[in-house]
C-alpha cells in the first residue's frame, strides 16, 4: 500500500560499531601479566603488553595471539614510557584498562642488600608503575580501570623480602589517594595481591635452584588450599576488576593467594 502523500517512511536506525576496549599490560610478557593478556583478548579487548627483555619480548610476539601489541618499554625509564605514550596514543587513541603489574623481586636479608639492588628494586616496582600511570592518565578513559600488581608478601612477613615488600607497599600506599584523585573522572583504582603463584619469578629472585625448591615448599606446606596458585586464577581476579561488573569497586585491594 502506497504510504499518503506527504508522509515518510520511519528511519532506520543506524547502527554505530563501538571500538573493542583497550587494555594495556606493563610485564605482560610472561606469568601474570601475560595470563592476564590471554584473557582479556578472549574476552574482546585489543591488548597491548610490554616487557623490559628482548628476549621476552621476541617470544611473547611468536606465542601470543598475532592480535596483542607487544612492545619493549623498560618502566626505569621515563623516556621509553613517553614512547610508550605516543604508540598507545598512535594505535588505539585511548585505554579503557591498564594493568601496572611490571615487576622484580631480588631476596636478600638485610645485611646483605647493597644499594644497586635497593635503587633497582624500587625505581621498577615503585617509580616506574607511579609514571606509567601519570603519563598515561591523560589517555585513559573515562570509567577506566586502573589495576597495581602488589603481592600479599607486603602484609604478610617474608625474610629476605623486605625491599620488594617495601617496592610494592608504597604502590598500596598510593591506590586509595589515587582512587580520589581519579574518582571524578570515575576511573577505578585498585590493587591484586598475588601469593604464591607458579610463574617464571622464582627462577628470577637470586637463589640457587635448591633453595628455591626448599622456599616453594615450604610455602605451599603453609598455604591453606595447600598448593601453589596459577597466573590464570590472578588473571580472573584483575579480569573482574577491568570489567563492568566491578564498576562501583575502587581504592581497594584483592589477596590472591588460597588463604595465604
Amino acid at each position: 500500500m502506497n504510504s499518503p502523500a506527504g508522509s515518510c517512511c520511519p528511519a532506520r536506525t543506524q547502527e554505530v560499531a563501538m571500538p573493542a576496549p583497550t587494555a594495556l599490560i606493563t610485564g605482560g610478557t610472561s606469568g601474570i601479566g601475560r595470563a592476564t593478556a590471554e584473557l582479556l583478548h578472549e574476552r574482546g579487548h585489543r591488548v597491548i603488553v610490554t616487557g623490559r627483555s628482548p628476549e621476552s619480548v621476541a617470544t611473547a610476539r611468536r606465542e601470543l595471539p598475532d592480535e596483542i601489541v607487544t612492545l619493549r618499554a623498560d618502566s626505569r625509564s621515563l623516556a621509553d614510557t613517553d614512547r610508550l605514550v605516543e604508540e598507545v596514543e598512535t594505535r588505539f587513541g585511548a585505554l579503557s584498562a591498564l594493568f601496572l603489574n611490571a615487576g622484580i623481586s631480588r631476596s636478600a636479608p638485610i645485611d646483605a642488600v647493597e644499594e644497586a639492588t635497593f635503587d633497582e628494586v624500587f625505581d621498577v616496582n615503585t617509580k616506574g608503575q607511579f609514571f606509567t600511570l601519570q603519563r598515561l592518565s591523560p589517555l585513559l578513559a573515562d570509567g577506566a580501570s586502573v589495576v597495581f600488581t602488589v603481592g600479599t608478601g607486603v602484609t604478610r612477613g617474608i625474610a629476605g623480602g623486605s625491599v620488594a615488600a617495601g617496592s610494592r607497599g608504597a604502590l598500596l600506599a598510593m591506590v586509595p589517594s589515587l582512587a580520589i584523585e581519579l574518582a571524578p573522572r570515575r576511573i577505578r583504582v585498585n590493587a591484586v595481591s598475588p601469593g604464591a603463584i607458579d610463574t617464571p619469578i622464582w627462577s628470577k629472585i637470586g637463589l640457587p635452584a635448591g633453595e628455591v625448591a626448599r622456599v616453594t615448599d615450604a610455602m605451599a606446606a603453609q598455604i591453606p588450599f595447600g598448593r601453589f596458585g596459577t597466573a590464570r586464577e590472578v588473571a580472573e581476579v584483575v579480569g573482574f576488576l577491568c570489567s563492568a561488573g566491578a564498576g562501583y569497586v575502587t581504592g581497594q585491594h584483592i589477596a590472591v593467594g588460597g588463604g595465604l
